[in-house]
This record gives structure tokens, C-alpha cells and sequence, in this order.
């Protein structure tokens, strides 16, 4: 019997977690076959300054209190500890020496799969972890919808996008829904992304 706990890895830079994130691992979380689902919150990445990019510990701080109450989600902060920039499969391989007991996959959108032979090793993470795949917008199919180590998942279509969030605050409209409501409150206590 295999007593490894399933992990789902949902990375991201959650700049900053929405309603759309939290619907998606919640699926992720209760109607897989998954333990957990990981939020891996991804550190600016210091080759590709990016304009409006929150720091790294606040987003981990939003993502945190997004999550508190959730039992099956979790937060992770191991790319702030890995060389930048942070390549997925050597935040796998760093994972998997940490926690042998464990057993990653990678929560990504379709769009995402769409991209995925332009990962570095990306057969190799394919054959060794596998994808768990939620549908996008637009996102076309390809040959790897089929592949034996990618599970398309049901889950609602989500189009909600940080950048129109951050887009809302600075123009000062109500993000109420967007985003839950410990994050709306700490964005507007610590006054983010005006």
C-alpha cells in the first residue's frame, strides 16, 4: 500500500491571490485524489524586474491569510531559498531530497500545458511527477492533453486577472469578491499597489 502523501504543487506569483486561485486548489484539494495542495509562491526573479510586482514576503503574507482556514492548503516559500532564477524542476528536485516521502505533482493551467515543452526538462518532469490541469480560457489542446501522466481535471472556468485587480486598486474601485476578505483588508491596511 502506498502511504506517500499526494502533493499538488499550484505555483504562482499571486500578485495577489484571488478568488480564482482559491477556487482552483480548492478543487485541487477536495475532488483529486491530491492530501494537499502547496502554494508556491514564486520570488521576483532579479534578471526580469517586474513593474508592480509586490515583494515576495508580502505576497507570502497575503497568501498565508488567504489560506488560514483550509486544512488541505498550504503555503511554501522554498523558491526564496533556491538559486534565481527558480526553475520548476529544480524546485522538484530540492522537494523531493526534503521530503522523501512525498509525492509532487504540478497543478498548472491549460494554457500552461500549451507552454510546457519550453520548460526546462519538461519530459523529465512529466515522467517523474505528472500534471494535474485545469481548464483556461482560450487554451488549445495538444498532444500532451493525452499524455498518461497529465490528469485534466473539472474545474470552473476561471478568468479572473491579477493585473485587473491591481488595475482596480490603483484607480481606487472595490476589489470586494475579487479576493477574500482578510486580502482586501490587508491591502488596503498596508496600502498596496497604489
Amino acid at each position: 500500500m502506498n502511504t506517500n502523501q499526494k502533493i499538488g504543487l499550484f505555483f504562482g506569483s499571486f500578485n495577489p491571490i484571488h478568488i480564482g486561485h482559491m477556487i482552483i486548489a480548492n478543487v485541487m484539494a477536495e475532488n483529486t485524489d491530491l492530501d494537499k495542495v502547496w502554494f508556491v509562491v514564486s520570488p521576483q526573479n532579479p534578471l526580469k524586474p517586474s513593474k508592480g510586482l509586490l515583494h515576495e514576503f508580502d505576497r507570502y503574507d497575503l497568501v498565508k491569510a488567504a489560506i488560514s482556514d483550509h486544512y488541505k492548503l498550504e503555503i511554501s516559500d522554498v523558491e526564496f531559498h533556491l538559486p534565481k532564477p527558480s526553475y520548476t524542476v529544480n524546485t522538484l528536485a530540492h522537494l523531493t531530497e526534503k521530503h522523501p516521502t512525498k509525492e509532487f505533482k504540478i497543478i498548472i493551467g491549460a494554457d500552461n500545458l500549451e507552454n510546457l515543452p519550453k520548460w526546462k526538462n519538461y519530459e523529465f518532469i512529466l515522467e517523474n511527477y505528472g500534471l494535474y490541469v485545469y481548464p483556461r480560457p482560450h487554451a488549445n489542446e495538444t498532444e500532451l492533453n493525452h499524455h498518461r501522466n497529465v490528469k485534466m481535471i473539472e474545474a470552473p472556468l476561471m478568468d479572473i486577472s491579477a493585473t485587473y485587480i491591481r488595475k482596480c486598486i490603483r484607480n481606487n474601485k472595490s476589489i470586494r469578491y475579487l479576493v477574500s476578505e482578510v486580502v482586501d483588508q490587508m491591502i488596503r491596511a498596508k496600502q498596496f499597489y497604489i
